[in-house]
């Protein structure tokens, strides 16, 4: 053993001999130690340096996502067992045995306890239940405490009809006939559908809405439920203008989000604070000063944005809308564009915040912002 260590000891000292012996000659110790910090200096600001380290900094960021979904995948949320759906009794449409009217009492004896309870903008609330995001629905109530909207982006729709979200658009069409193309609010008569990825009816005198998954054949991805009551509440294409309505979408966003990722099999994201000022600060921006990108007017890209406020991350990515009158529609659209269908569900990330401005008109500006650490 002790000869093993003066053997390394001698060819560390011929290595550094046959390196910097010039030095020593010139200079002594002192050269020798000069020359070593020189080329200690210019290796570290070498373009080889920071390409390396920039490589193995990437191969340990793809590790430790490598090691952080095998974890992931021994501690994956339980399968909450799906309700066993029922034909609806007085309505059409029940959603997770839901309908309109019903009292909600009743529908809180048979739901979790609500996860949420956000601003919409028919004046009312959206209660968010789920289990691990699955099994979602939102439900509002009228002041009488029955309920008076419904919605769920997963297979709990039932019908006296046999319509499921297995059906298409050409199913419910030929169900139901010629959507509505538009509707009445005050003086204003509003065009409904006009991007055919979405139907509305009115059914039983409520208003239903059936979104369609572009990518799946054009199957039945979502379905709204309105009654012509909470419909009328809305004066305007895009309801009132508040903060807190925002904020109502900001959180319904993250929600559907994750619905939609569980409806998927993906892995559940976080909701992560320090990014939502970004988000919204990008929102507010746009609606104040009449554009719609990814860049702001400054030039500024959505990572430029992130690493400006001191948010750092290894991957990051941006989804964006303009004029969808609610964060339902906004989610339903964005899940019907190739790209933006990605980032909501791509593997890779783990956080996300959202951010939600609306014009001095009411036209909401939504910004969702996507990371892993």
């Amino acid at each position: 053993m002790k000869f093993r260590n003066i053997f390394f000891l001698l060819l560390i000292f011929g290595v550094l001999w046959y390196i910097y012996a010039d030095h020593y000659k010139q200079d002594g110790v002192t050269g020798v130690w000069n020359g070593m910090k020189q080329d200690f200096y210019d290796i570290r600001d070498s373009e080889f340096f920071h390409t390396s380290m920039e490589y193995a900094n990437d191969s340990i960021g793809r590790i430790s996502n490598f090691i952080s979904d095998q974890i992931s995948k021994d501690e994956k949320n339980p399968v909450a067992p799906k309700p066993e759906l029922q034909t609806p009794l007085e309505q059409t449409f029940s959603i997770h045995n839901i309908e309109i009217a019903e009292e909600k009492a009743d529908v809180e004896s048979n739901l979790p306890e609500n996860t949420r309870i956000t601003a919409n903008e028919y004046n009312r609330d959206w209660h968010t239940y789920h289990e691990h995001y699955q099994n979602f629905v939102m439900v509002a109530y009228d002041a009488e405490d029955k309920v008076s909207g419904l919605f769920t982006n997963q297979d709990l729709l039932s019908s006296k009809d046999g319509i499921t979200l297995s059906n298409t658009k050409q199913e419910v069409r030929e169900m139901y006939g010629e959507p509505i193309q538009s509707i009445q609010k005050g003086m204003t008569r509003y065009r409904l559908n006009e991007n055919e990825e979405q139907d509305t009816f009115k059914v039983d005198g409520n208003y239903v809405t059936f979104f369609y998954d572009k990518h799946q054949g054009e199957q039945i991805a979502a379905i709204q439920i309105i009654s012509e009551e909470m419909e009328a509440e809305k004066k305007s294409y895009y309801g009132e203008t508040n903060a807190e309505i925002a904020q109502g979408f900001e959180y319904q966003l993250f929600d559907l989000t994750n619905a939609a990722r569980a409806k998927f099999d993906k892995r559940i994201l976080d909701w992560y604070e320090p990014a939502q000022s970004t988000a919204r600060n990008h929102s507010l921006d746009m609606a104040s000063h009449n554009y719609f990108s990814h860049d702001n007017l400054e030039g500024l890209s959505p990572f430029d944005r992130l690493t400006n406020d001191g948010i750092s991350y290894r991957a990051a990515g941006e989804n964006l809308a303009m004029g969808q009158s609610s964060s339902i529609y906004a989610h339903q659209g964005l899940m019907n564009s190739e790209n933006h269908r990605k980032n909501i569900l791509h593997d890779d990330f783990r956080l996300m915040a959202v951010g939600v401005a609306q014009h001095e008109d009411g036209q909401p500006y939504y910004t969702e912002a996507y990371l892993t650490q």
